[in-house]
């Protein structure tokens, strides 16, 4: 599968990630548009976006995918199996307009709720692979997720980011077997928005990628529109290999 046409040599890319509650703010109504405006305001390269479809019936999409593409400078990734799903157990890829897209793997998680990650692999300037997803309540669960989207991965020599709500409170533990293979970075305390103590969003770099620069999007609307906050982050290639 390919979208777009984007080519030329990137050696920069901005990532973001965003847990946006199905559109339901902390101040209990539900508006997309607002979750829209921030997404755009975002202006990245690549965002990840979980809890982006309800989970009743066939799970539609808590945002109009029709908002994504009339108000913003995203593509949707088509990951969906149900026609008014927007991600895969929640899960959503936004790419910039004219991004190519050589190939979408859906990974089935282990653990006792139901979760799920997505692979996007992309060609911006070069190869480029992400990783989106939202892990689960329990360390032990996470820690199994974990493992399994690195045995997904871990055959690729070409730069790969993990990104999305990893549910850990702790700075310091139960991210083990990402340890020795990628780079975790957390921009900030992104979690709660209307007190931000923990820093539950994170993003991931394997080899070939470093994090210059990145952080937590606090506005006025990013306080009210989701029970977390945006997160982003600038990349830099550090080496890649060419685009074919």
């Amino acid at each position: 599968m390919v979208m777009g046409n984007t080519s030329g040599n990137r050696n920069r890319l901005k990532l973001a990630s965003y847990n946006i509650r199905k559109a339901k703010g902390v101040d209990r109504r539900y508006d997309p548009g607002r979750i829209i405006d921030i997404l755009a305001g975002l202006e990245a390269d690549v965002v990840a976006v979980q809890e982006a479809d309800f989970r009743w019936g066939d799970r539609p999409g808590a945002l109009p995918a029709a908002l994504i593409a009339g108000h913003t400078d995203y593509e949707l990734v088509p990951v969906a199996q149900h026609p008014d799903s927007l991600g895969w157990h929640g899960n959503a890829v936004l790419v910039r307009r004219g991004t190519i897209v050589r190939q979408v793997t859906r990974l089935t998680l282990p653990g006792l709720e139901p979760r799920g990650a997505l692979r996007i692999d992309l060609d911006i300037g070069g190869p480029f692979s992400v990783v989106a997803t939202h892990l689960g309540l329990t360390r032990y669960h996470r820690q199994a997720q974990l493992a399994a989207i690195l045995g997904a991965v871990a055959l690729d020599d070409y730069p790969t980011a993990i990104m999305g709500d990893f549910n850990e409170w702790s700075a310091t533990r139960g991210l083990d077997p990402l340890q020795g293979d990628f780079a975790i970075h957390a921009p900030g305390k992104s979690f709660h928005a209307s007190m931000p103590m923990a820093a539950l969003d994170r993003i991931a770099l394997g080899g070939g990628m470093a994090l210059t620069d990145g952080g937590v999007v606090q506005t006025v609307q990013s306080l009210r529109a989701s029970d977390h906050l945006p997160i982003w982050g600038e990349v830099a290639f550090t080496s890649r290999k060419p685009a074919n």
